[in-house]
Order: C-alpha cells, then structure tokens, then sequence
C-alpha cells in the first residue's frame, strides 16, 4: 500500500494518493501520490492517475472508497467533500480493463434489432422452403411496431438520454447485444415473418387495431417518461432530481412500465410465443433494475422521498 499523506487545506493542490491495484489487474507505474486542485472531482483523480500511470484512456481508472470498497460512482463528486476518504487520505485504484461509453453500448443494441428485421424481410423468398408470397397485414404492422420501437429508442440514446457514468466494461457489450440482437431480433423476426407463422394467417383485423392503439399509447408515455427523466439531470452533470409527474404516482419506474405494455401489445398484433419470451426476459431484468431504483432513491432522498410499493408494474412488483 502507499503511504497516505495528511489531508491539506482547501487552498492546497492536494488530494489523497492511490493505492496500488490487486495483482490480478496491477497498474504498473502507479503514482504513490497526484496533485490536483482543491475542488477536484473523481473524474479528475483519474485522469491525473492516468496521466502519470500512462494509461490511454482514463475511463480505464476506477477508483474505490478505501472504507467500503465500493467504486466511486459519482464522476462529479469533489474528492474534498467525500469524508470516507479524505479520512484515511488514501483511494483504492484498479484498472477496470477496455472501456466503451454508454451511448455507443446502446446505439450498437438497438440497430442490431433493426437491421436483422429489415434483412430477414428482404430475404424471406431464400429463407423458407418453397419461398413466400407477400407477407399479412398483420406481418406488415408487427414489422413497423419492432422497427418503430427500436428507432424511437436509437433517437433517444442520441438525444434524450443523459448517463451518470460514461463508460462501461467494453467486453460487457457481447452480452448486452445478445439479449436484443437474438431474442428481439433472430428470434422473433425468422418466426414471425415465416409464411407459416400466426401472423401470416390472422385475420381479424380488431385484434390488430387494438393492439396498436395500445403500442401507440406506450410508445408515447414511454418518451413522455424519458423527457422528464433527462430534465432532471442538468446536461453535463451527474445529479438527478426526484422523479415525479407522468405515471411516478404509480410505479417507481414508469418508463419500464410502459415499455411491458408495449410488448404485450406488439405480443397481441403478432400472436407469437417468441415476442413473448423477449417480453419475458425484459420483464425479469427490468424488475432487479427497478427495485435497485426504488433503493437507490430511498439511499440518496431520505425522507423527502415518497417510498413506492410498486417499483415497475402496480398490482405486482
């Protein structure tokens, strides 16, 4: 471990030293020290560490409070300010391994949905025995519902979402694209688009419209939901207010929410157990996602916080 030195005055460029990673991932010309200005925050710890460590690419550095362990999560935080650690004068440091930001994690998920659909349709007459003729109305609407969905959700990660954390763990990125590029998207597009599927020979066309008028409606409060999230998180920052307002007054996470009843609507139009073991999936990691949620707002607002029974869908978690 490297010394810790004593903590300086505010005025003093000073912040405490790094300790040297775990063997598995050790940084091997970590600084026993770094010297910061006074209202440094975490991100500029690690770029100082990177700098001196010659590590390329800073988002490399995590830093972790030597009391808990637990990695520093809040990039703005002023390390002066953070008690647990200018205590001991000292950070845990580790090399988190190749990074990749948020925004590009998400852009790459959803296109994979995307581009599988439009090439399964492009080369239904090659994929199924016999070829096939045109495809249903109803092959038509759950084609536009999926491709719908997933391009709202590309403009969003463009131009709504605004992430806390920048960067990711880069290998993370074959497993969160396999949830959407397989099931949303192999999955349910060579069974759904087959001239055998229930959507070839569904016929009636109130089924349909209902199950549309629904997806419209999600779709809509879901961005609804997605706006007021991003305004509570002024551009360039990381802190976030207390949610409320369209559909808060029900669930913790009303975004997830409406994005189950999306799919249980695009489930209705398309009539196919594969959309529904998606939705199921969704289901699953949205609910742990939720109620980390509802912790997490408990931990950071205390009492002004008003605690929710229900973190994603009411009547049921």
């Amino acid at each position: 471990m490297a010394n810790a030195i004593p903590q300086q005055q505010e005025t003093s460029p000073a912040c405490p030293p790094p300790l040297p990673d775990t063997p598995k991932k050790p940084i091997k010309k970590l600084p026993s020290d770094v010297e910061v200005p006074a209202d440094a925050t975490v991100e500029d710890v690690k770029v100082a560490v990177a700098g001196q460590a010659r590590v390329g690419d800073f988002n490399r550095i995590g830093l972790f409070d030597p009391s808990t362990g637990k990695i520093l999560k809040d990039r703005k935080a002023i390390v002066r300010e953070l008690e647990t650690v200018m205590k001991p004068g000292e950070l845990l440091v580790k090399d988190l391994g190749p990074q990749i930001a948020w925004r590009t994690v998400f852009i790459i998920e959803y296109l994979g949905p995307i581009l599988i659909h439009l090439g399964v349709v492009a080369a239904r007459p090659f994929l199924y025995k016999g070829g096939s003729g045109p495809m249903s109305q109803t092959q038509i609407l759950t084609f536009g519902m999926v491709i719908a969905h997933f391009v709202k959700r590309e403009l969003e990660t463009m131009f709504v979402h605004r992430f806390g954390a920048s960067t990711m763990p880069a290998f993370n990125i074959f497993k969160n694209s396999a949830y959407y590029w397989l099931l949303s998207g192999v999955l349910v597009a060579l069974f759904v688009y087959s001239p055998q599927s229930e959507a070839a020979v569904a016929s009636n066309q109130l089924i349909d419209l209902a199950g549309f008028v629904v997806y419209m409606f999600s779709e809509i409060s879901n961005a609804i939901v997605h706006l007021n999230l991003a305004s509570l998180r002024p551009k360039g920052t990381t802190k976030k207010g207390i949610p409320t307002g369209y559909g808060f007054g029900l669930v913790t996470c009303p975004n997830y929410m409406f994005e189950v009843l999306g799919w249980i609507a695009v489930i209705t139009v398309s009539r196919s157990w594969t959309v529904a073991v998606f939705t199921a999936c969704g289901i699953w990691q949205m609910k742990q996602w939720a109620w980390q949620k509802e912790k997490a707002y408990r931990t950071q607002f205390g009492e002004k916080y008003k605690k929710h029974r229900y973190t994603m869908l009411p009547g049921l978690f």
